[in-house]
């Protein structure tokens, strides 16, 4: 299988082949390249419906001359704790960014997520966000406003009065309770179109299906989410006693 950088041809290919409507595996399969290196190239160069061969390799130049800069003396980045690679932890992060993309994240949201998730303290300043992306601070409050919509992040005040970011243990537990109240909005809705269409009419039928899949599957992710979170919330505290009682 090749290595290194994809090179011009083969992004001509893969526009090609998302202008097909081709899956990422099956791009991949047919430059021989893995399905994570084409999802990588495609979202992070504006989707499979905006994406360009040509804009994608200029940005890709533009990207390793910035890398190639030499860093003024006096100026070198902090080693990373407990020895981490710190280009293995770009790298990972550029991972973690695409896939959160896939489910449909905006990209500047998407790296402000995986930056958070991915430090030791689980939270960071709007500052901290700013220098470690390199983007504006109102990238990064946009991003916020959308990732507490959706129970992703709370906002908390540290010990400087600063407002910071927080991702915490109930993360997925808050999400998943946010979007079952939002399919569960899109139920009752749909149902108010009943009378409206007519009851008995294939219209108001269509509605009323929507409406009781929509309500079985909210109330089995709320079930399902308070399940997980009891038993890992148990699991977690047993740990931690037994950790003390050694």
């Amino acid at each position: 299988m090749p290595g290194g950088r994809l090179t011009g041809q083969e992004r001509q290919q893969i526009a090609v082949g998302l202008a097909d409507g081709l899956a990422y595996a099956e791009i991949g399969r047919r430059l021989d390249r893995p399905t994570s290196t084409i999802t990588r190239e495609v979202m992070r160069n504006g989707g499979p419906g905006a994406y360009r061969a040509d804009l994608a390799t200029r940005a890709t130049e533009h990207r390793a001359r910035r890398r190639r800069q030499p860093v003024p003396k006096g100026v070198g980045a902090a080693p990373l704790a407990h020895g981490r690679d710190a280009a293995a932890v770009g790298a990972y992060e550029e991972t973690f960014t695409t896939v959160l993309m896939q489910t449909g994240m905006p990209k500047m949201t998407s790296r402000v997520l995986a930056c958070i998730f991915t430090t030791d303290a689980g939270s960071c300043t709007a500052a901290e966000l700013v220098r470690r992306l390199q983007v504006s601070p109102a990238s990064v409050s946009k991003s916020i406003a959308f990732l507490e919509g959706q129970g992703l992040v709370r906002r908390e005040r540290d010990e400087r009065r600063r407002e910071r970011y927080v991702v915490d243990a109930d993360v997925w537990y808050q999400s998943m309770i946010a979007s079952a109240r939002g399919t569960a909005l899109i139920a009752e809705t749909a149902r108010q179109g009943v009378p409206v269409l007519g009851r008995g009419t294939p219209a108001a039928e269509r509605l009323e299906n929507i409406a009781r899949f929509v309500d079985f599957v909210s109330e089995s992710i709320v079930r399902a989410a308070d399940q997980a979170r009891a038993i890992l919330h148990t699991a977690s505290t047993s740990k931690t006693v037994s950790g003390e009682e050694e």
